[in-house]
């Protein structure tokens, strides 16, 4: 599994976790329904919606399962790439094998017709494939997803194969980062009973 370098130790991202975030509570979603589920996780810039979505992977390489994490941009570029060299179908079929894609950052910016159809290829593809997740990572809340596709009705499409059939958790709270800054003292650890 590819994950973020930054990827801290649980133990030591759960004592500053954010508003919305009970780790017990999603770790316990995971373990129930991992690979089953499809996972939306939106939230504000430097929350730790990448480090929960890596966590939920790293959980699912644990119980044996195959983890690609990627960004979106990567994941469009890919996909983009197979009809450059005539290799789309393989690499969409490849894809959806995946037993956990993790795109992070998702519907960070308008996508383009040729991307909004690919995507939907892909998601039509993995839809067929029984025991596959998907997991979202965004800054944005799923309902501002809808004018980023250029064409709704591929939108809709798109969006009803995520949204409907997912779990949303969004993680509210302050970035991580300022913390991380150069020069800034490191949080005091808070005990737990």
């Amino acid at each position: 599994m590819q994950h973020p370098a930054q990827m801290n130790e649980r133990n030591r991202f759960q004592r500053a976790a954010p508003q919305g975030m009970r780790h017990s509570r999603h770790e316990d979603r995971a373990r129930k329904h991992l690979p089953k589920m499809l996972q939306s996780v939106a939230c504000m810039v430097g929350t730790g919606k990448s480090h929960l979505a890596a966590a939920l992977g790293h959980q699912a390489c644990r119980r044996g399962h195959d983890v690609t994490f990627t960004t979106c941009s990567r994941l469009l570029a890919e996909l983009a790439g197979g009809h450059a060299d005539r290799s789309f179908a393989a690499r969409v079929r490849k894809l959806a094998k995946i037993t956990v894609l993790i795109v992070d950052d998702f519907a960070m910016r308008e996508f383009t017709p040729a991307q909004a159809d690919d995507l939907y290829e892909l998601l039509s593809e993995r839809a067929g494939q029984p025991g596959r997740s998907l997991i979202l990572t965004s800054n944005r809340s799923p309902s501002d997803w809808y004018p980023l596709f250029p064409n709704p009705v591929v939108g809709e499409s798109i969006l009803d194969r995520v949204i409907h059939t997912s779990h949303h958790l969004l993680l509210e709270g302050q970035s991580y980062r300022p913390r991380r800054r150069p020069g800034r003292a490191a949080p005091a650890a808070r005990s737990t009973p």
